[in-house]
């Protein structure tokens, strides 16, 4: 399986900013493993800036704690990635920023860290509305590292076009 292309990141995070705008709503990204890729697809579309307000990258478990305010004691009993974490982190993103709507992911791209627990390509991803309950979901993706890390960004955009629709 290849990796996503960027154009069709391209069109997600187009097709996202649309919905955003109408909606009148800001987006802010919590990312660990994509390391970014999520914001970076997304300011790549032109006047991102009406609906993104920011992003931030938490890679280690004391930066979702100091950024995001992920709780320690959810980090040690859950571990970071784990659909808790991704709640606590999608919820942290809108209090540490002036959106309404917010993603995050967390996960194992690989080539190690994985556990038979938590294989390869377990990826969490969070979303979090403005006065509404956050909600998150476990994907197992398949691939190498780059190949898991796009489709764990296009799974993340997705699932907030499907929330805002």
């Amino acid at each position: 399986m290849a990796r996503v292309s960027d154009e069709a990141l391209y069109q997600l995070a187009e097709q996202l900013g649309r919905l955003l705008k109408a909606k009148g709503m800001m987006l802010v990204t919590a990312e660990s493993c994509t390391g970014g890729w999520t914001a970076e697809r997304i300011t790549a579309v032109p006047g991102s800036s009406a609906w993104f307000d920011r992003g931030f990258i938490t890679y280690t478990n004391q930066s979702k704690q100091d950024m995001l305010d992920v709780s320690a004691a959810t980090l040690e009993q859950y571990g970071a990635v784990s659909e808790e974490t991704v709640l606590e982190m999608a919820v942290g993103a809108l209090k540490h920023s002036r959106a309404q709507a917010s993603l995050s992911i967390s996960g194992i791209a690989g080539p190690g860290g994985g556990t038979p627990k938590k294989p390869v390509g377990t990826v969490c991803i969070g979303w979090c509305l403005e006065g509404m309950a956050p909600v998150s979901t476990t994907c197992r993706l398949s691939g190498d590292r780059e190949e898991i890390r796009s489709r764990a960004v296009a799974s993340a955009l997705r699932g907030l076009i499907e929330l805002l629709s």
